[in-house]
């Protein structure tokens, strides 16, 4: 008997998840609170719930993938939350990017539940979930991660099985604060370098090659010169996880300085109103500043 995989939330991200795992063969069940988003599976070869109860009693495996911690607060962990309506020792794998310490209070309450866990966010945007790239960081038993590797690799590229429960949201918090920096960074040296005089083409054809460039520039190097900022991952949902980094940072008691200042230059642009923009958009709110 096949395995039954409920999919929770289709996004950007979770809607190209859901697919390649229907695609890929896999008895697939999926659900939105915004019903909107199901439209696109009702030609697909999977059912659709109209409840999150109808969409995960029959599941032996459900994933979430979730704009933030409140989002699965509300939909798994709520009163009348998914979680209560689990069949006992199904596997429930959080994709959502969290944090560690809400991925802990999760697989606690998963475990009260008679219910196994798993948190596996990813490293991608839209384009990687698109072409099956994502890289998955989990945390969790080694042998719920073997029992769930071969969806995984139906959605992705590869998965690092970083430690124990919590330590894969806790990786994927500091890829996002290094991304969310990086791109900054590179902003400010483009706007440096044109007020010097130096030809802006010239800069984004070169900078994004040198050593000192995160590979992912060369794509946003491309953005900043059309000024288009299609979005590939939301500039607010950059600004969410620097937010969650600094509640992360406090509660262990770490500063961190300069991702807290950029978790205020992304707060900033969300107020200009690119929030729904790609995060790449921190250049368009950078060159319009002022000292």
């Amino acid at each position: 008997m096949s395995t039954k995989i409920t999919f929770v939330g289709l996004g950007i991200m979770g809607s190209r998840m859901a697919k390649h795992l229907i695609t890929g063969g896999a008895e697939v069940t999926v659900y939105n609170r915004s019903v909107s988003a199901t439209r696109p599976f009702q030609d697909m070869d999977c059912k659709v719930a109209m409840s999150v109860d109808a969409a995960v009693k029959e599941a032996d495996v459900v994933i979430t993938m979730l704009a933030n911690p409140e989002a699965v607060e509300s939909v798994m962990l709520g009163e009348n939350g998914g979680l209560k309506h689990m069949q006992t020792n199904a596997l429930w794998i959080d994709s959502s990017t969290v944090n560690p310490s809400f991925a802990s209070r999760s697989a606690a309450e998963a475990k009260m539940a008679g219910i196994r866990f798993l948190d596996a966010p990813v490293a991608g945007s839209k384009p990687q979930a698109e072409n099956k790239e994502l890289l998955f960081f989990v945390g969790g038993e080694p042998e719920e991660v073997e029992q769930a590797t071969p969806f995984f690799s139906l959605m992705g590229k590869k998965v690092l099985h970083i430690g124990e429960t919590g330590k894969g949201a806790s990786f994927k918090m500091l890829v996002n604060i290094m991304l969310a920096q990086s791109m900054i960074i590179f902003s400010e040296a483009i706007l440096l370098g044109e007020k010097m005089g130096i030809d802006r083409e010239f800069m984004l054809n070169l900078l994004p090659n040198t050593v000192v460039a995160a590979p992912f520039i060369k794509f946003k190097a491309e953005s900043i010169r059309k000024d288009d900022y299609e979005v590939m991952f939301p500039l607010e949902l950059m600004h969410k996880d620097l937010h969650l980094a600094g509640q992360t940072a406090y509660e262990l008691d770490q500063p961190l300085f300069l991702a807290g200042l950029a978790e205020d230059l992304y707060a900033r642009a969300k107020q200009e109103g690119l929030g729904r923009l790609d995060f790449a958009a921190i250049h368009r709110s950078l060159k319009s500043s002022k000292r």
